[in-house]
């Protein structure tokens, strides 16, 4: 049995240690983390060379002629997990900006883009052409993660999944064409006959991505694939549909994977949700480590290669060409002024960029033309200039214009009842924003009457998919009185809200910690949501105490009340049930979680009628039960 070398085993682990350490690095930093990504790959690769004379990390030296087939299956399984996103329900209200963007911001972006390169960087004509092709189309690498992070609207957020998605391979494709011309014409051979099967083999590769999609799904739908396998099956198609393609043209396996996923997509299957949540880790650690290679594999004499004028040409593209190519490709086509603005300012160049310019252009050096050693690094300074730039723009410039949901976060609660309304109530006067689901319009009267934001239906319908957005909420109770369909709501919102922020009551009464660990015909912990009740009570102890006089009371934490003076004065019978720190995010408490104690927290609790009272100063918010 052979076994890898240490150190490319070392470099492997490198790569994806480093990847998804950035990541996290990122989430905990709330910045965008395709910039620490490649942050990471900076100081990896060039940077350590400049310190120590040699990289810690050099992919192409570890790898070598295995380093580009590995990219191009990462970037197609990429590509496919994008694809598998875009659901035509989606484009209801949409689609013509989207068909503009595709048909025509693709074109106007790409020509001038190309006379930007040629006049602002001096490049020739026929490098302009492809480079401009390729820079002008955004990606799923990078758009998707600044959609998570900016809490877009739906409508914009749509726009932008669906041009990056889309206009992906096209732009790819594109600058295949015009490279091929550019080597055709080099080597002194005919490049009409080379152009005109790579437009073949992108027919065939789009044909290939239908008969991927439907097959599987046909085979999915009549039971012909165990559920264990479908994940796994679903990894192997992607890998054998890229492939197949790209071997009857280049780079028209990207293509083939978009289609793929997209019919995937829209195919209705059960298990789509579970395959999708497979599909985004793997992805999540192929764009890491795609981005960290990248990035390290530049060195510092390719660095040195830019000057001022490639510099004044990536403030070109990202402050004139887009801009101005989105407004011209989307006049009248429903857009207001502002979210074309916003559309034409975040345009963040991806992962299929700098992995196809760094490509073509060695290969273009291989052939005889050196002016083509400029392309990737050029490529790269601007894919990192506009992550950068639109990666922290992009939350100012959605309250800038308008569009953005950001400000305190916002709590769904899903059932209507007496105990679920104080407690809304409670979190109003104290501007916590919310929303309460229900699917009797009967029950949400008392929601309507007090003013709350409410929605009236199945929270697990499809319809509750586009209107619940769920990158609205920061968190979710579940306080019906049906125990298994508050472990079923919290199940289903949990992988977008994460495990940790979905909490339930339960129909009876739990142990301390929460868990009812002597019953064995009790929910077990992993197929329900965090118990919301400290003291493990359940809806019936607490819908109980509800109608015998019990209320919510908000306290304010000062420097002179603190957090322990409020713990002594509350005893041990209160209940409490959430923190709203001073910067607006929301906080529950359920077992073993502390209340944060900084001046300027409120805390909601559930007390007694003695429990109740205001203090002198003014600073306690009492609700009464009678809500």
């Amino acid at each position: 049995m052979m076994h890898a070398p240490p150190d490319l085993t070392l470099t492997i682990a490198l790569i994806a240690g480093s990847g998804v350490a950035a990541q996290w690095l990122a989430w905990r930093l709330r910045w965008p983390s395709i910039v620490v990504m490649m942050g990471a790959g900076l100081i990896l690769g060039p940077l350590f060379t400049l310190a120590t004379g040699a990289p810690l990390l050099d992919p192409e030296e570890s790898f070598g002629g295995y380093l580009r087939p590995m990219i191009a299956l990462a970037v197609g399984v990429i590509l496919f997990e994008g694809g598998i996103t875009l659901n035509f329900r989606e484009l209801r209200g949409v689609a013509k900006p989207i068909w503009r963007l595709v048909l025509l911001g693709l074109p106007i972006n790409g020509l001038l883009a190309m006379l930007a390169l040629h006049y602002v960087a001096g490049l020739p004509f026929d490098l302009s052409a492809m480079i401009g092709a390729l820079l002008t189309v955004t990606g799923p690498t990078v758009v998707l993660p600044l959609l998570r992070q900016a809490k877009l609207p739906p409508r914009i957020a749509s726009v932008l999944k669906w041009e990056g998605i889309v206009n992906d391979p096209i732009g790819a494709l594109a600058a295949v064409f015009v490279f091929e011309a550019i080597r055709q014409t080099a080597m002194g051979q005919d490049w009409a006959g080379a152009a005109g099967a790579l437009a073949f083999g992108a027919v065939i590769g789009a044909v290939l991505g239908v008969v991927f999609g439907f097959g599987l799904s046909r085979a999915f739908r009549r039971g012909w694939v165990p559920e264990q396998m479908k994940a796994p099956l679903i990894l192997a198609s992607v890998l054998v549909c890229f492939s197949s393609a790209d071997a009857l043209a280049r780079e028209t396996g990207l293509v083939a994977v978009t289609i793929f996923g997209l019919v995937v997509a829209n195919s209705r299957l059960a298990s789509i949700e579970e395959m999708r949540r497979f599909k985004e880790g793997i992805a999540s650690i192929l764009v890491a480590s795609v981005f960290v290679v990248l990035a390290a594999g530049l060195t510092p004499s390719d660095l040195a290669q830019l000057n001022w004028r490639h510099a004044v040409f990536v403030v070109v593209l990202i402050l004139a060409v887009r801009p101005l190519a989105i407004f011209l490709a989307t006049r009248g086509s429903g857009l207001s002024l502002r979210e074309t603005a916003f559309v034409g300012l975040i345009g963040p160049r991806g992962v299929v960029a700098a992995a196809t310019a760094g490509h073509l252009a060695a290969e273009l050096v291989e052939v005889g033309r050196a002016d083509a050693a400029i392309l990737a690094p050029l490529v790269f300074a601007t894919v990192f200039a506009s992550v950068v730039g639109c990666g922290f723009a992009v939350t100012p410039l959605a309250r800038l214009f308008g569009l953005s949901q950001s400000g305190p976060e916002r709590l769904l609660i899903v059932g209507a009842n007496p105990w679920s309304l104080g407690l809304a109530d409670a979190l109003k006067k104290n501007d916590v924003p919310l929303t309460i689901a229900d699917t009797s319009w009967r029950r949400l009267s008392g929601a309507r009457l007090q003013g709350h934001d409410v929605y009236f239906g199945e929270v697990l319908s499809e319809a509750a998919e586009w209107r619940l957005e769920p990158s609205r909420f920061a968190a979710l109770i579940a306080a019906t009185p049906n125990d298994a369909y508050n472990a079923l709501v919290c199940i289903d919102y949990a992988p977008e809200l994460g495990r940790s922020r979905v909490f339930q009551l339960s129909a009876h009464e739990n142990g301390e910690d929460g868990e009812r660990e002597d019953d064995p015909r009790a929910i077990a912990f992993t197929a329900r949501g965090r118990t919301l009740i400290r003291r493990g009570r359940g809806y019936d102890s607490l819908a109980r105490d509800w109608w015998q006089g019990w209320g919510f009371r908000a306290t304010h934490i000062t420097e002179e009340y603190t957090l322990e003076r409020h713990l002594e004065d509350l005893g041990e019978t209160p209940d409490l049930i959430l923190a709203r720190r001073s910067n607006g995010t929301i906080v529950l408490l359920g077992p073993g979680r502390e209340p944060p104690d900084a001046p300027g927290t409120i805390l909601v609790s559930f007390a007694p009628p003695e429990a109740q009272r205001e203090r002198p100063d003014g600073k306690e918010t009492p609700a009464s039960g009678d809500a």
